[in-house]
């Protein structure tokens, strides 16, 4: 299915039924697989063929949605995880290790910034943070020879930049680096990191990929394009495991997807649920269809926001006057996606009373789905954060973080300009 456009992959990739079966992928809610044959299952725990025998690492029906999502995004395999944030994790702890570091883009989804900032350091693993407007000599200078990933968001949520592809790409190159991006708010329709020099593309599903706000998982999607074997800067994936009989990993076909499955997924079991992997599987069939609707719905309501009197400023790509209007039509021609923050004239009680205000558009801790949300980050999903860390991630105290759905963009507009006059 190589030279299948991206529609036709999100309606017929991820399973092929056989003859008398079932036409979609049936949800297989089951823990474990019989075997009547020993040699057969012991060759499944020695990683010699391919197969299940428990759902603690691979699933038939989350495996018909890793295909399906890898096949999206051009990768060669994917992994279905619990959550965006248990990808995120899963992809930190198959690289790194004790006194290692990543370097990460500061605009960025506030949960992956806390694991980055709080969380990973307890454990020896140190995140040195850059400004997506950063030079590559700025990025460069955070770079040294324990640095196992560079880490950024291809849309940033919710400062809405636009990732610097040919950037982090050129360092990615120069030092033997692997390159892993967040596409979860622009999707395979609208990018392809692994086309601009990314080898991992990380994705919260239930965001689009699902687009019902019903089923929570995560994928990791590996392109098999970086170059582990030999690579002085991944000794782990250069010497033997002795829990898999010695296996080298840079030695396989699948270096990073074997070992994060194979060694990370087994001991945190942090893997996508068969139900959830059936649902988001159904959902990511209309992928295509619906980031239309979401791209056409934001760049009205981008218009109309940009130019009322009681909004100071409006980030969205489709703006022409947009500080990253040029880098998308380079890195996202068919669409700049449903997402975008603007600022209200004032302060947070500002932001409360417009919020508040709204019936159409729902205030809630989630983005990308059918229907409008918006939400104030400052005080929900980026509280956490210091004042200097709230400025470094592109968040003012105005910001309000708006989630185009896919309704009349005549009714969230009507409904955002009474919630305005509310203010």
């Amino acid at each position: 299915m190589k030279d299948l456009h991206v529609d036709t992959l999100c309606v017929q990739a991820g399973y092929k039924p056989q003859t008398g079966e079932s036409r979609i992928p049936q949800i297989c809610q089951s823990t474990t697989f019989f075997y009547g044959d020993t040699q057969k299952m012991a060759d499944l725990f020695d990683l010699k063929a391919e197969g299940f025998f428990y759902s603690r690492l691979a699933n038939p029906t989350v495996e018909a949605l890793e295909k399906k999502v890898a096949a999206l995004e051009g990768g060669a395999y994917g992994i279905g995880c619990a959550s965006g944030m248990s990808a995120i994790l899963l992809t930190a702890m198959t690289l790194c290790e004790a006194g290692d570091n990543i370097v990460a883009a500061s605009e960025i989804y506030g949960g992956s910034y806390n694991l980055f900032a709080v969380t990973l350091p307890k454990f020896g693993i140190e995140c040195r943070f850059f400004s997506a407007e950063s030079s590559a000599e700025e990025i460069e200078r955070l770079i040294d020879g324990k640095t196992k990933m560079l880490y950024a968001e291809t849309v940033a949520n919710p400062a809405i930049t636009v990732l610097d592809f040919d950037k982090l790409s050129a360092l990615s190159k120069k030092h033997g680096i692997l390159f892993a991006v967040d596409n979860t708010l622009a999707t395979p329709v609208l990018c392809r990191p692994l086309e601009w020099g990314a080898h991992l593309a990380i994705h919260s599903t239930t965001k689009y990929m699902d687009g019902h706000a019903a089923a929570l998982g995560g994928m990791i999607v590996d392109g098999a394009n970086f170059p582990f074997l030999n690579n002085p800067r991944y000794p782990a994936f250069n010497t033997p495991d002795e829990s898999y009989h010695g296996l080298i990993y840079a030695q396989t076909a699948l270096p990073f997807g074997t070992k994060c499955r194979a060694q990370m997924m087994r001991d945190t079991g942090a893997i996508m649920s068969p139900q959830n992997a059936f649902l988001t599987y159904l959902g990511s069939d209309t992928l295509a269809l619906r980031m239309e609707r979401h791209c056409k719905n934001a760049a009205a309501v981008a218009k109309f926001l940009s130019e009322h009197k009681k909004v100071e400023w409006v980030r969205h790509p489709s703006l022409p006057d947009d500080p990253n209007h040029a880098r998308a039509k380079k890195y996202l021609p068919a669409g700049t996606g449903g997402m975008m923050s603007f600022g209200i004239k004032g302060n947070a009680k500002q932001c409360a009373k417009f919020m508040e205000a709204l019936t159409l558009v729902t205030q809630e801790t989630h983005v990308a789905d059918v229907r409008s949300c918006v939400l104030h980050p400052a005080s929900t999903t980026h509280r956490q954060l210091s004042e200097a860390d709230l400025k470094a991630a592109g968040i003012p105290e105005n910001l309000v973080r708006l989630s185009v759905g896919i309704e009349r963009a005549e009714d969230i507009i009507a409904d955002l300009s009474q919630a305005l006059d509310a203010i």
